[in-house]
């Protein structure tokens, strides 16, 4: 495990006092600096913060205490990462910045927009991990409660949330979960991340009133932080390649700039790291349009445009090469399986 900023226990102090409890002698039991409780900004490891609410959770026999804790913190946690989420033009933006950015807060975090596990048509799966069947309960608890209140928040209320998975059994019943979420709450799933299933139109809601201005401020400040953390620049190449699909020219030199790189330098690092700029992009229109053709009713036309294709024969020789089948054939193919399992 890495380090973590401090303000993922921010609203513990408070929870621990509510029940009873020291939460000074908790955070020394579990080798937190006093100080971390309350500051957002002290460099903890991940597992004193794992530990100190686990421990917190079992001492004050508190088994939904992760859940308590995500209740009291709010989005202005992730500091310059929160600026430049309510400031971005719609939800996806929003989770895009917040998957190229996350790094910033912690290393091993992370929450990407995947396909539904089932999968059904018009549903997105955000996947948040680290969380696994043996990591720390509480923390994955608190993390992924966080991720659903902020998302709540930026929606402006309830967001149509599906239903959670979780690749772990939480401590305290199933049922306390759902009345936190407001939807079904599955555990022990067999799923690679906790899962939040959303309808994948709220990637388009619009998030209001946006000052350009700071979020390009806050990007920026971002940026900078990226190259004395993030050791390998494709992830950042994928994030930028996905961001660009549809909207702009997916060539080496604007998806540098976008990394303030040179063209030659992000070529060099994407071969060092036994990959080229062409792999990335194939991989990312792969993934992009398998999402497209299996969750959603857009025409073949619109996946085309949407993945960067100037014509859907374009796409079509992409399939052939990808799946050695057509695009509609693998939508045929996803809706007949989606029909049997829901037999």
């Amino acid at each position: 495990m890495g380090h973590i900023r401090s303000a993922c226990l921010r609203g513990l102090r408070a929870t621990v006092a509510e029940l009873g409890g020291d939460a000074d002698q908790l955070a020394r039991a579990a080798g937190v600096p006093v100080e971390a409780l309350d500051s957002d900004d002290v460099l903890i490891t991940e597992r004193a913060a794992a530990t100190v609410l686990d421990l917190a959770a079992a001492t004050l026999d508190c088994p939904d205490l992760g859940l308590r804790v995500a209740s009291r913190q709010d989005i202005t946690m992730l500091g310059s990462l929160a600026v430049a989420i309510q400031h971005s033009p719609t939800l996806g933006d929003a989770m895009e910045c917040t998957t190229r950015y996350l790094f910033v807060h912690s290393r091993s975090l992370s929450l990407t927009v995947g396909e539904d596990p089932y999968p059904e048509r018009g549903v997105a799966a955000l996947l948040y991990g680290p969380s696994g069947p043996d990591g720390p309960v509480q923390g994955s608890d608190s993390g992924l409660a966080f991720v659903h209140r902020t998302i709540s928040y930026l929606a402006g209320g309830p967001y149509g949330l599906r239903s959670v998975e979780l690749p772990y059994r939480p401590a305290a019943p199933v049922a306390v979960h759902e009345a936190f979420y407001g939807a079904p709450v599955r555990v022990a799933r067999d799923v690679p991340a906790a899962v939040l299933r959303v309808p994948r139109h709220l990637m388009h809601h619009t998030l209001g009133a946006v000052n350009e201005n700071l979020r390009r401020l806050a990007l920026a400040f971002l940026a900078e932080q990226a190259p004395a953390v993030v050791s390998t620049v494709t992830p950042q190449v994928r994030a930028a390649v996905q961001e660009s699909l549809g909207t702009r020219p997916v060539e080496v030199p604007a998806v540098a700039a976008l990394l303030s790189l040179h063209p030659r330098t992000l070529q060099r690092r994407l071969e060092a790291e036994g990959t080229t700029f062409g792999e990335v992009v194939d991989d990312v229109r792969r993934r992009t349009a398998r999402r497209l053709l299996t969750t959603t009713d857009l025409s073949i036309g619109q996946v085309a445009h949407l993945v960067g294709f100037a014509e859907q024969s374009a796409l079509s020789r992409a399939a052939r090469r990808w799946w050695d089948s057509t695009p509609r054939a693998v939508r045929q193919g996803a809706a007949q399986s989606s029909r049997r399992r829901s037999r």
